[in-house]
C-alpha cells in the first residue's frame, strides 16, 4: 500500500498548541472544515486590543490579527483541559463576558481569553463549546483503543458515519505464543478485531493511525502485519488468516479502504454549518507579497508562549530564594514547576 506514514505522523492541527504560524499551516487540512468564522474577535490575552478573526474548526480553533495576520495561532481540542466564561477587561469593550480556554500542551499550560466584540451575541460560547463536546465524543474515529467497549453481542457497535464492508472470520491474533481466534470488522473509518471467546478482548485502529498493512513470514506462517503510526504508539500487530489466498485478498480490501479513506478522511466531528464559513476562508487566500526588509528576531516565539503562559493572574513577585543549581537568588518558582522544565518552555 503506499506509504502515508508522513501524512499520518504530521497530524498535529488537533493535538498542539502553535502561535505564529505559516499561512499553510492555518489552511485546513484534509477532512478538516470551518464550521463557524467569526470577524470581530478580540485575542484578550495575548493581543489585547487588536481586532481579529477567529475560525472554530472540527479540530481546532485559529485566529489571527486583522491588520498583522502573521501574528495568529492554532488550538487544537486535543490539549483542551478547561473551557469557561468569565468576565475580562477588553481594550475594545471594556468590561465584558469572554471565553477563556485553558490547555495543556507537551506538559506546559497555556490560557487564551476570546472576546467577541458584537454586543449580545452568544456565538462565540456556543459554538465553540458544542463542537469541542462533538470533538470529545467522537474519539474513535481518530484514535487507537485498546480493549475498548466497541463489540456487542459479538457485533460491532457502529459509529454514525461508519458502515461495514467486510467480517471475516477465523482471524487469529498473534500477540501471545498460542494466539487468540477472533473476527475482523473492516469498515470505511477503521479495522476491529475481537475474540471470539472474549469480545472485551480487542483493538480497534482508525485508518488515520496506520502506517502500513503488509503480507509478511513470521513464525506462525504468512500473516497481516500492521504497522501504527507514533503518534498512536507505533504498535506492530500481527493477525493470521487461513488460507493465504484469503489473507492477501483481505490485505488488498484493507489497503483499499486506506487509500479511499487518505482521500477523503473521516474525522467523525459532525456539526450543523452553512456555507458562509467556507466563504470566508475563501477569501483568507491572498497573493504573496514579498516584505522590502527581513525581521529576524528569534526572541518571537519565546515571547508568544510567554504572553499566553498560565501562571494564573499574578499581580506581584514571588519571594526570592537561594537556587543551588544556579548559585543565586531567584524568584520562587510556582508550585509544580522546576528549572529545567522553564527551559523546556521553548520547544527544541
Amino acid at each position: 500500500m503506499p506509504n502515508h506514514s508522513n501524512v499520518y505522523d504530521a497530524l498535529w492541527e488537533d493535538r498542539d498548541v502553535r502561535f505564529d504560524i505559516s499561512p499553510s499551516c492555518m489552511a485546513m487540512r484534509p477532512g478538516e472544515f470551518p464550521v463557524e468564522v467569526l470577524d470581530s474577535v478580540e485575542d484578550t490575552k495575548g493581543n489585547n486590543g487588536e481586532r481579529g478573526r477567529l475560525i472554530i474548526t472540527n479540530l481546532r480553533l485559529l485566529w489571527h490579527s486583522h491588520s498583522t495576520p502573521r501574528i495568529n495561532l492554532s488550538v487544537g481540542y486535543n490539549c483542551v483541559i478547561n473551557i469557561n466564561v468569565k468576565t475580562t477587561n477588553s481594550k475594545l469593550r471594556g468590561t465584558t463576558e469572554a471565553l477563556y480556554i485553558l490547555t495543556k500542551c507537551n506538559n506546559t499550560r497555556f490560557e487564551f481569553i476570546f472576546t467577541y466584540l458584537i454586543p449580545g451575541s452568544p456565538r462565540l460560547f456556543t459554538t465553540f463549546i458544542a463542537v469541542h463536546r462533538a470533538y470529545e465524543t467522537s474519539k474513535l474515529y481518530r484514535d487507537l483503543k485498546l480493549r475498548g467497549a466497541v463489540v456487542e453481542n459479538k457485533q460491532l457497535r457502529l459509529l454514525p458515519l461508519e458502515q461495514v464492508y467486510d467480517k471475516v472470520n477465523g482471524v487469529w491474533n498473534l500477540s501471545s505464543d498460542q494466539g487468540n481466534l477472533g473476527t475482523f470488522f473492516i469498515t470505511n473509518v477503521r479495522l476491529v478485531w475481537h475474540a471470539n471467546l472474549n469480545e472485551s478482548f480487542n483493538v480497534s485502529v482508525p485508518y488515520l493511525q496506520m502506517r502500513t498493512v503488509k503480507v509478511r513470514d513470521s513464525k506462525f506462517g504468512m500473516a497481516l502485519v500492521l504497522e501504527t503510526s507514533t503518534q498512536s504508539g507505533g504498535y506492530v500487530l500481527g493477525f493470521r488468516i487461513d488460507p493465504v489466498e484469503k489473507l492477501q485478498e483481505t490485505v488488498k480490501e484493507i489497503q483499499s479502504l486506506h487509500r479511499v479513506y487518505s482521500a477523503s478522511p473521516i474525522l467523525g466531528v459532525e456539526f450543523e454549518r452553512d456555507d458562509q464559513p467556507q466563504k470566508a476562508i475563501d477569501e483568507l487566500r491572498v497573493d504573496h507579497v514579498q516584505d522590502d526588509v527581513d525581521i529576524v528576531d528569534d526572541d518571537a516565539q519565546s515571547d508568544a508562549f510567554a504572553a499566553y503562559f498560565a501562571d494564573g493572574n499574578k499581580e506581584k513577585d514571588r519571594p526570592p530564594v537561594y537556587s543551588e543549581e544556579l548559585g543565586l537568588a531567584i524568584e520562587k518558582l510556582k508550585d509544580g514547576f522546576t528549572l529545567s522544565s522553564l527551559w523546556e518552555v521553548v520547544e527544541k
